[in-house]
């Protein structure tokens, strides 16, 4: 790469030796390869568009206007707090290692399993999706496709498989689909827009302002009854859920060329680029909702209240109302092809996350997952696994209700929040570990202590703000697991892993470790 000199590449391995690691996986993303891998898990043509019901059927334009860059800001003190200690210890499965390294092995483990579930889970949601959106645009309008427990696994077992493919073949393959997915999303997130702005009645930007209430009924029951304010802060999940992935950009640190200046940079850039994205997109959106509707019985209906009475169905509804039948279909296929390459993306980021907590003995087969086929310098393992058990998680998942919801929604909600936890816990370590010998020395990406610390306290805050926010009805039952998983995590440490899992390298350790570096690398053929 013209970009990355021997060196470059010297140091790179220079900084990863001394946190006790052999560069087994291939060092080929480059800065924007870096930035595409979280700029395709967020995918604002997923999140965005699938869980968009959120807003429209809650606080209305609102939701977009003010509560869009609202919960962007809240992913945003996130991104930077991590990116602040990415650039310290830039190293796959970044969250496990700094929450070892800046706390002790519980904190590493509790980070690490807390992550791990959140990916996994995530990852059979954002397919979830794919489907349910390939479903509305083409398997039932064009091949009469009915939504089975059957077709439902199917599609998903079929795309999984490829992304896991894919990523299997090696990291130059998958970033290029990830470096074509930024440029994709960029492209059709403006092409949505400039339809959406063709096709509109008028522009009412005031819609993008008035706060609106279709809790219950008169949102399709997407939300379920609430005061106004309630229904707004509710409404903040959709960006809050949208944006979040950037952890990505850490996970695959050690396939990443400067990682210590590209990884945090690139956490940022794909949050920042990603809500200004999206709230074109988006607020363009709102705006194309038709003025008013002409009921059955000739009578009018507010198109604000028609679209909130659409549910989960307000995309296709406005869509199919208001934009050409040729041009929606060049606009969903394209669409489609972003969701695939954000399950993708996450395919990427799961993997490197079960190596790297398999290196250093977190899971059960640690050997083998933690495995780097030396054809491919991919972990192999580690992909198929993470990839499989998504798929099994959803088909187990959407055979049990809880009442009137599906285990699957609850879970999905409580892994959700799973994940920022892994975000929160090692960023609160960071703020009391500051200046002490666990970390006396920031990485070249340096905002200054004050702006980490800053971030920081906003990120504990926040993290308040969405458990609360995530265990609300219909997902109630999310506190109950939460809690039960809590349980479970400290039966487990307490009655085997306290005496059994070491955690990452440290002190003498890494020294230790020379010997196996070596033998590592020689194994896989890096000189």
């Amino acid at each position: 790469m013209s970009d990355y000199s021997d060196h470059d590449k010297h140091e790179d391995m220079q900084v990863l030796h001394s946190m006790g690691y052999a560069q087994e996986l291939e060092r080929r993303m480059s800065q924007f390869s870096n930035f595409a891998v979280s700029f395709s898990i967020i995918c604002i043509l997923s999140g965005g568009i699938n869980s968009l019901a959120q807003a429209t059927s809650g606080a209305g334009g609102a939701a977009i206007g003010i509560g869009w860059p609202l919960g962007c800001f809240i992913s945003l003190v996130f991104a930077v707090a991590m990116a602040q200690i990415s650039s310290a210890y830039p190293t796959a499965g970044g969250l496990y290692h700094w929450g070892s390294i800046l706390g002790n092995r519980f904190t590493g483990w509790l980070t690490a399993w807390f992550n791990l579930l959140g990916l996994v889970t995530v990852l059979g949601a954002i397919n979830v999706g794919t489907y349910y959106f390939f479903m509305g645009s083409f398997g039932t309008p064009y091949f009469g496709l009915e939504d089975t427990t059957t077709t439902r696994i199917l599609f998903l077992a079929v795309i999984t498989g490829a992304q896991a493919l894919v990523n299997h073949m090696g990291i130059g393959l998958t970033a290029k689909l990830t470096d074509f997915s930024g440029y994709l999303i960029f492209v059709t997130s403006i092409l949505l827009a400039i339809v959406c702005l063709a096709a509109a009645d008028s522009y009412d930007i005031g819609r993008l302002f008035t706060f609106s209430n279709f809790s219950g009924e008169a949102g399709g029951n997407v939300w379920p009854e609430n005061s106004g304010t309630w229904v707004f802060l509710l409404g903040l999940l959709l960006p809050i859920y949208t944006i979040t992935g950037y952890d990505a950009s850490a996970h695959t640190s050690e396939e990443t060329v400067k990682a210590a200046t590209s990884v945090p940079r690139g956490m940022v850039s794909s949050v920042l680029w990603s809500a200004l994205f999206g709230y074109i997109m988006l607020c363009s959106f709102v705006l194309m909702i038709p003025t008013s509707v002409t009921n059955a019985d000739g009578t009018t209906t507010d198109g604000m209240v028609a679209a909130a009475a659409q549910g989960w169905n307000v995309f296709f509804w406005t869509m199919d109302t208001q934009v050409n039948p040729v041009l929606k279909d060049i606009l969903y296929f394209l669409i489609l092809i972003a969701q695939w390459l954000c399950g993708l993306a996450t395919v990427t980021s799961v993997s490197r996350m079960i190596f790297a907590f398999s290196r250093d003995g977190g899971l059960p087969f640690s050997r083998g997952l933690s495995k780097v086929s030396p054809s491919f310098r991919t972990p192999v393992a580690a992909i198929w696994t993470g990839s499989i058990l998504s798929v099994l998680f959803v088909w187990g998942s959407s055979l049990v209700s809880i009442g009137e919801t599906p285990v699957y929604t609850v879970v999905v909600s409580c892994t959700v929040i799973f994940l920022f936890f892994s975000f929160a816990i090692p960023i609160a370590l960071g703020l009391f570990a500051w200046g002490t010998s666990k970390w006396d020395k920031m990485g070249p990406w340096n905002l200054g202590e004050g702006v980490f610390k800053l971030f920081a306290v906003l990120s504990i805050i926040a993290m308040a703000l969405i458990f609360i926010l995530g265990i609300q009805p219909p997902n109630d039952w999310a506190l109950y697991i939460t809690v039960g998983f809590l349980v479970l995590t400290a039966i487990i440490w307490f009655g085997l892993e306290s005496r059994r899992f070491k955690g990452p390298p440290i002190g003498d350790e890494v020294l230790r470790r020379k010997a196996e570096i070596a033998a590592a690398e020689k194994a896989v053929g890096q000189v």
